[in-house]
């Protein structure tokens, strides 16, 4: 079920409302605009209207992989509508879910949970996107000349995250996996991350089972990343 709105503050908070009041997994809420979004560590995420701007919600049952791995999950199923609205763009995965185009940020996903309830909250940039931030960034109608209708935008995405929840509920992490590291830059990419307080330089040497990211630094050793912000060098 996917229900728009002219505007909230945050779908994700909006959805996780929703959950509490029971709300089944497959709950979708959209907003033409948001007031208060918000990204990865409580950055703020601009919101004006024409980008996509939308929540949905996974009931975690007995058996499942790790919770954290749907932003795994979500990063796969976004690369792929992002791909059939820009079939030219050079796109890949950053770790765990940002999705760029010639290293710049198209999209980010934000993974909040309380008990069974994980809130996915998808924020993506089709018709604008900001040009004062440290990084680059760009939109599908940069890349495509055109920017999709955000609600035609997300009934498709709802469609590929149910199909690839289902896969990584019924097959396993392994099919999402290989799936994200396909779509992802290629092992021995420079990278940095920083996580734990400290910045980690080396390259990229996969994900480990848990979806981890594997980092070889100059010493030849592994670094196991869990948590993080990572760029690319």
């Amino acid at each position: 079920m996917i229900r728009s709105v002219p505007e909230t503050r945050s779908t994700n908070d909006d959805v996780a409302a929703l959950a509490r009041d029971g709300a089944r997994e497959g709950t979708w809420l959209r907003a033409d605009r948001q007031t208060g979004g918000r990204g990865r560590q409580g950055r703020e995420w601009r919101s004006p209207p024409g980008n996509l701007y939308a929540s949905t919600l996974v009931r975690v049952q007995p058996g499942d992989p790790p919770a954290h791995t749907l932003a795994l999950t979500a990063a796969v199923a976004l690369h792929e509508i992002i791909g059939l609205y820009a079939p030219d763009a050079a796109l890949l995965i950053k770790w765990p879910n940002d999705i760029l185009a010639g290293g710049a940020k198209l999209s980010g996903i934000l993974l909040e949970r309380s008990g069974d309830a994980v809130v996915i909250g998808f924020g993506v940039n089709l018709a604008h996107y900001p040009e004062t931030l440290e990084r680059p960034t760009t939109s599908v109608a940069a890349l495509a000349g055109v920017a999709p209708d955000p609600a035609a935008f997300l009934d498709a995405l709802a469609d590929a995250f149910a199909r690839w929840l289902g896969r990584w509920r019924n097959e396993g992490l392994r099919v999402v996996r290989d799936r994200w590291l396909a779509a992802s830059h290629p092992i021995g990419t420079a990278l940095t991350a920083a996580a734990s307080g400290e910045k980690v330089e080396g390259l990229f040497d996969g994900l480990d089972e848990t979806g981890a990211l594997r980092l070889r630094i100059a010493d030849g050793s592994t670094r196991i990343i869990n948590a993080g912000d990572v760029f690319l060098i």
